[in-house]
C-alpha cells in the first residue's frame, strides 16, 4: 500500500483510475477543474476537456452505452447545463458505470451562486455519495462505480469546495480493475426514449429507488459513532468534519451513501435519541428528508442556509455555549480585504477601458472579465451564466432599440454557450455587437485549453475554431480581429460596428499574461 497527501479533487482521479474508468470528459470549474489534469499520467485513460457540460454528459453517455466507465467532472451551474440528458438517463440507465461528479460551491468563493445540487439526486432518482476527506473521495469514488454497474445507474458524487481544494493523507495500492469494453448493442426499448419506452422505464426507476434505499440500509458508507449522551447528530460530507470539531458526547450518523436515505437505520437512530440535529451545509436538503420520514428532528434557523459551515456556526446549531476560552480571546490583527482585479497587464484592461470611455452598456459572462464590473473599470453591467450576455444584449435590442450596448464574452465560454445565442441574434435580426474576448484559454479556471486553440489537454495538436471563418460563415455584418492591446484599434471597430445595421462581430485577442506556453497570434 501507498501513501500520499492527496486533495480531494486529485484523490478522485486516483479512485477513477483505480476503479477502471476508461473514459473523463468534462468542462472546467472552479473546484472541480483539478480532476482531468490529474488524470494526464494515465495514459490508458482517454480524457477530454468538452465544449461544455451538457456535451461532457453526453461522451460519457456514449461510452457508457458501449460498457466504458466513464467519469464527468463539472461545478455545481454545470450540472445546470447537462440537466437536459441527465433527467433522461436516469431512465435510460448504464452499461458501464457512469459517475457524475458535481462540485458544488458553497460561500460563491468562485461561483455565481451558491446552489446545492443534492436536489438533483432526489431530481434524477439517482443515489448520491458524500465524502468528507480525500481519502473517502477516492473510496467512494471506486464504490460509485460499483453501485452504478450493479444497479445500472448513474451515479451523483457530491463533493465540495473544502473536499475538493483540501489535502489530507490517502491510502492506496493503485491497483486497476480494468473491464473488457464490449461495445455498443442494440437496444432501443433501452436507449430509444419514445414515450411508450419511457413509460416503462419510469417504472423500473421507482423499482430502482425502492433498491437503492436497501443498498443505503446496509452500506458501509453510512456510519454511527457512539456517543455517551442520548442526542443525536445526522451529517453529511464536509460538514461531518465541523461535528467533530464541535461535538463532545452525542452520537453521530455520518451518511455517506446520502440519497436516498437509509430510513430504518435513520428512524431506528433517532429513535434512541432525546434529540436530534441535522448538520448540513446550505439547504435543509437532510433535515426536510428526515421530517418526511417522520424524525422529529431540531429546526436549524434559515441564517444557516448561506454560505459554508464552520465550527463556530456548528456550535451555535448544536444549541451550545462557545468555550470559555474562545470568549476570552481577542480576535487576531488581519489585513484589510481588496477585491479580486484584472492581472497586471491582462488584455481585457485595455478593451473594458475604450468600453466604458465610449459609455456602452455592457452585457457580460462568467470569466476573468467579470471582475471589470468592480473598481476602477466598473464596466460590466450583466452577469448571469455562461452565453447569457450574448441573450441579454437581444432583449435590450428587443424592448428599447436606441440603447447603446455591447456584450463581452470569453473564448472558452462562447465556445461553451455563445454560438447558439449568436444566431439566434442573426435570424431574429437583432442589431448588435458581440466582442469575444480571446485570451487563448480557459483562464479563470486555470488555463485549460479549449476548441478554440489548436492543442488539446494532452498537448496533442488539433484543429482550432476560426471565430473570424465562423463570423464569415454566419453572413455577419461585420467581422473583425483586433488586438486588445490596441486601444485605438479597439475604438474603432466598435465605432465600424455600431454604424452597421445588424450583427457585428468583433474578435479582441491577445494571449493571457499567464500562459506559460503562448501562441504567436
Amino acid at each position: 500500500m501507498e501513501k500520499a497527501l492527496l486533495s480531494g479533487n486529485e484523490a478522485v482521479a486516483l479512485g477513477a483510475y483505480e476503479a477502471g474508468v476508461h473514459v473523463v470528459t468534462g468542462y472546467p470549474g472552479t473546484p472541480s477543474s483539478e480532476i482531468i489534469p490529474a488524470l494526464i499520467p494515465y495514459k490508458e485513460v482517454n480524457i477530454e476537456w468538452s465544449v461544455n457540460e451538457k456535451v461532457a454528459l453526453e461522451v460519457a453517455m456514449g461510452a457508457s452505452f458501449c460498457g466504458a466507465r466513464s467519469l464527468v467532472t463539472m461545478k455545481h451551474v454545470g450540472v445546470n447545463v447537462a440537466a437536459d440528458p441527465l433527467m433522461t438517463l436516469s431512465y435510460t440507465g448504464v452499461k458501464g458505470g457512469l459517475v457524475l461528479v458535481s462540485a458544488d460551491d458553497p460561500d460563491c468563493n468562485s461561483s455565481q451562486n451558491e446552489q446545492d445540487n443534492r436536489h438533483y439526486a432526489r431530481f434524477a432518482k439517482i443515489p448520491m455519495l458524500e465524502p468528507s476527506d480525500s481519502q473517502e473521495a477516492r473510496d467512494f469514488t471506486k464504490e460509485a462505480f460499483r453501485i452504478s454497474e450493479k444497479y445500472q445507474t448513474p451515479v451523483m458524487l457530491r463533493i465540495t469546495t473544502r473536499i475538493c481544494h483540501t489535502k489530507t493523507q490517502v491510502v492506496f495500492d493503485k491497483k486497476r480493475d480494468e473491464k473488457a469494453v464490449e461495445g455498443f448493442k442494440k437496444d432501443p426499448s433501452c436507449f430509444v426514449m419514445i414515450p411508450s419506452y419511457a413509460r416503462k422505464k419510469h417504472a423500473h426507476v421507482e423499482e430502482r429507488h425502492i433498491q437503492l434505499i436497501e443498498e443505503s440500509e446496509s452500506s458501509r458508507l453510512n456510519v454511527i459513532e457512539k456517543g455517551e449522551k442520548p442526542v443525536g447528530i445526522i451529517t453529511s460530507g464536509v460538514s461531518y468534519q465541523y461535528v467533530k470539531e464541535a461535538a463532545d458526547s452525542e452520537w453521530i450518523f455520518k451518511l455517506g451513501f446520502s440519497y436516498p436515505l437509509p430510513e430504518k437505520k435513520l428512524r431506528d437512530f433517532a429513535a434512541k435519541m432525546e434529540k436530534v440535529y441535522v448538520v448540513e451545509e446550505l439547504d435543509p436538503f437532510l433535515e426536510e428528508e428526515l421530517i418526511y420520514l417522520g424524525i422529529d428532528v431540531v429546526r436549524r434557523s434559515a441564517k444557516f442556509y448561506l454560505g459554508e459551515l464552520s465550527t463556530e456556526k456548528t456550535i451555535e446549531i448544536l444549541e451550545k455555549r462557545f468555550p470559555k476560552e474562545q470568549e476570552t480571546i481577542l480576535p487576531l490583527p488581519h489585513a484589510p480585504s481588496r477585491p479580486p482585479v484584472l492581472c497586471k497587464g491582462c488584455a481585457h484592461r485595455s478593451v473594458f477601458s475604450v468600453l466604458k470611455k465610449m459609455d456602452y452598456i455592457v452585457t457580460g459572462d462568467i470569466g476573468c472579465y467579470t471582475l471589470a464590473t468592480l473598481p476602477p473599470l466598473s464596466a460590466l453591467d450583466t452577469c448571469v451564466c455562461m452565453g447569457a450576455g450574448v441573450g441579454h444584449a437581444q432583449g435590450f435590442f428587443k424592448a428599447k432599440k436606441d440603447q447603446r450596448t455591447v456584450a463581452v464574452i470569453g473564448d472558452s465560454t462562447f465556445i461553451h454557450s455563445g454560438i447558439a445565442p449568436l444566431i439566434n441574434a442573426v435570424y431574429n435580426k437583432n442589431q448588435l455587437t458581440v466582442v469575444i474576448l480571446d485570451n487563448r484559454t480557459t483562464a479563470m479556471t486555470g488555463g485549460q485549453p479549449h476548441p478554440g486553440v489548436d492543442y488539446t489537454v494532452r498537448g496533442e495538436k488539433t484543429t482550432a475554431l476560426d471565430f473570424e471563418a465562423l463570423g464569415r460563415a454566419l453572413k455577419l455584418d461585420t467581422v473583425r480581429v483586433v488586438d486588445s492591446y490596441n486601444l485605438e484599434e479597439v475604438e474603432e471597430s466598435l465605432m465600424e460596428a455600431e454604424q452597421a445595421k445588424g450583427v457585428s462581430l468583433i474578435v479582441a485577442r491577445r494571449a493571457c499574461v499567464l500562459l506559460k506556453k503562448r501562441e504567436k497570434i
